[in-house]
């Protein structure tokens, strides 16, 4: 952000002195009035609910415009490092700021795989659960326990325990998900294998089996890859608050980590995905596709 030449000023109807407010102008988005010392000259709060109209920090991460259509990571468009980067390459640039060259896109990709695989005592952990429960309970417990494993990178003051925890989660979360969906169908835990793409690998945990070998349909790899791609940040969101809140008190990462998992929980939040995902099964239970009308004019009514 940078300061802008124009000021903002609040004057009050009962004849208080007026207070003159900083502006700052983003590099993108709207301009910010700057509101820290409202309290202090005033003795007031502002009052915003949901943060409607509320910028909590200042960040070069992440922009969205909904209503347009627009998301940038860093500066880039989705829709650039959809088609010319990977999920890792993503993340990189996400964590580092800017895309890495062919070293840095090597040493990263090693640093993540080798952190896929996760201790062996969550298997028991994992045998606490019920068959069926909800993959996010699951989730959130098994993301939380990792706070239990990992005592020697708990400092988010320290830029090389928030490196190192960041490509720890990065790394463990695909071999986290498959084992909850493979406790779930009563399938054996696949193993993570470090000669597979990122994605490659998570498809394989989930589909395969030791009966046979499993190869992955490098169609549906890259589909997947852009979808982690396209969920790989979001901004301010209800998550991204949630983990920020909680790590503001200097948490374990893993554990706020999990307190950001239980809030993507929510069906105004990713559990709207899980709803859409729902609307699909209802509409091929219906007949298919030539039932998409009939569906709709169910929901209509």
């Amino acid at each position: 952000m940078t300061p802008s030449n124009v000021k903002a000023t609040l004057s009050f109807s009962d004849g208080s002195p007026s207070m003159e407010l900083p502006i700052y102008s983003g590099s993108v988005g709207p301009d910010v009035i700057d509101i820290r010392k409202l309290y202090a000259q005033t003795g007031m709060f502002t009052y915003d609910p949901g943060f409607l109209s509320t910028a909590a920090c200042q960040s070069a991460i992440t922009y969205i415009d909904g209503d347009k259509g627009e998301l940038l990571y860093r500066g880039y468009p989705i829709e650039q490092l959809a088609q010319k980067c990977d999920f890792l390459d993503t993340c990189y640039l996400l964590l580092n700021g800017e895309l890495p060259n062919v070293a840095q896109r090597s040493t990263f990709d090693k640093q993540v795989t080798k952190h896929t695989m996760v201790n062996e005592q969550m298997q028991f952990f994992m045998r606490g659960f019920r068959r069926d429960a909800h993959p996010m309970a699951v989730l959130t417990g098994l993301v939380g326990a990792l706070s239990a494993f990992y005592h020697d990178v708990t400092d988010i003051q320290d830029p090389e325990h928030r490196a190192t925890a960041a490509i720890r989660l990065i790394g463990k979360m695909p071999t986290l998900v498959a084992m909850a969906y493979k406790y779930s169908v009563g399938q054996p835990y696949m193993y993570p294998r470090n000669d597979l793409s990122y994605t490659a690998n998570f498809m394989r945990m989930m589909f395969a089996t030791p009966c046979e070998e499993y190869q992955p349909n490098e169609v549906l790899v890259r589909a997947m890859d852009r979808i982690f791609i396209l969920h790989a940040d979001h901004e301010q969101n209800a998550s991204t608050s949630t983990v920020r809140l909680c790590g503001s008190s200097g948490t374990n990462p893993f554990a706020a980590i999990a307190a950001g998992v239980a809030c993507l929980w929510g069906p105004a939040h990713g559990g709207a995905n899980e709803a859409a995902l729902k609307m699909l099964e209802d509409i091929q239970k219906m007949g298919g596709i030539e039932k998409i009308g009939d569906f709709i004019a169910q929901v209509k009514d």
